[in-house]
């Protein structure tokens, strides 16, 4: 008879949140898949668990690390899951051994425990249904120009992680889009040096601070007013003003497209109609 595998949550700081369940299921579990095998035995050491066996499933772990656990799970094993805070899966290592256990028949037990995301939506006070988690934003090139225009145009509020380091360039492109969306910085939740803070994108955009620690941000969904108060007119001046050096709608829909802070068949009509004027004219 196979094993279970445990999806078990674990403290995203101060660990007095860990649940009593996951304790439980710590101390009865052999076999632990872990993102940092190190970090995990000092959880572990912590709470006086010893003598466990620890296997690394980080995100570079590849098909052999995911069959190795399988084959522990259908000798009859039972594995816990951990990453090193919150829940396995959440923009963590961990979903590749889940899609594994199901698509061979072994029992997925969740195990629910802290995690960032929900702890945000709840302090942020911005959220009041359904929201949308983006995980962290791509680093470049047309995927995060399409993820930082979905953000802009959701009609439900948003969450992101996103690392100290790219914050501040973040909350940048994030403010010439929206300057005055609200939104809610989330940083070390849980840890001693928690801060919580209610604010718009350009104003943090312009706060001169090191960032530090584990950051989540929650911004509010996109409000009808703001939209109706996007000034097009330097835009069209720009297209028309190439329309006038003969450029093609094509080339101008291709130029402005990743730069206008429109979606793009938004910009093809706004071309086509600013050409057919000009046409007239």
């Amino acid at each position: 008879m196979a094993g279970k595998l445990y999806v078990v949550g674990t403290p995203i700081g101060n660990l007095g949140d860990i649940t009593l369940r996951a304790l439980e299921t710590l101390k009865q579990t052999m076999h632990l898949a872990a993102e940092d095998t190190r970090h995990t035995r000092q959880l572990l050491t912590h709470f006086a668990i010893h003598e466990r066996a620890l296997h690394a499933l980080d995100a570079n772990a590849g098909p052999r690390k995911v069959e190795e656990l399988i084959t522990l799970l259908e000798g009859g094993n039972d594995v816990a899951l951990v990453t090193d805070a919150g829940m396995p899966s959440v923009s963590d290592p961990g979903a590749a051994l889940v899609r594994a256990a199901h698509g061979r028949g072994i029992l997925v037990c969740p195990i629910p425990g802290p995690s960032a995301v929900t702890a945000a939506v709840g302090a942020s006070g911005l959220v009041d249904g359904a929201f949308v988690f983006l995980g962290f934003l791509p680093r470049r090139g047309r995927k995060r120009k399409d993820a930082l225009l979905r953000i802009e145009k959701s009609e439900d509020p948003v969450l992101i992680f996103e690392s100290p380091q790219r914050l501040s360039a973040t909350l940048n492109e994030l403010a010439e889009r929206m300057p005055t969306r609200a939104c809610t910085l989330c940083r070390e939740i849980s840890k001693l040096y928690e801060e919580i803070t209610p604010s718009t994108l350009l104003a943090l955009s312009q706060r001169q601070t090191e960032w530090r620690g584990e950051i989540t941000l929650v911004i509010a969904a996109t409000d009808p007013r703001e939209e109706a108060e996007v000034d097009l007119a330097p835009l069209e001046a720009r297209i028309m003003g190439r329309l006038a050096e003969g450029a093609t709608v094509k080339t101008l829909v291709s130029e402005l497209s990743d730069e206008a802070a429109l979606p793009r068949r938004e910009l093809y009509a706004l071309v086509q109609r600013l050409r057919e004027q000009s046409t007239s004219g």
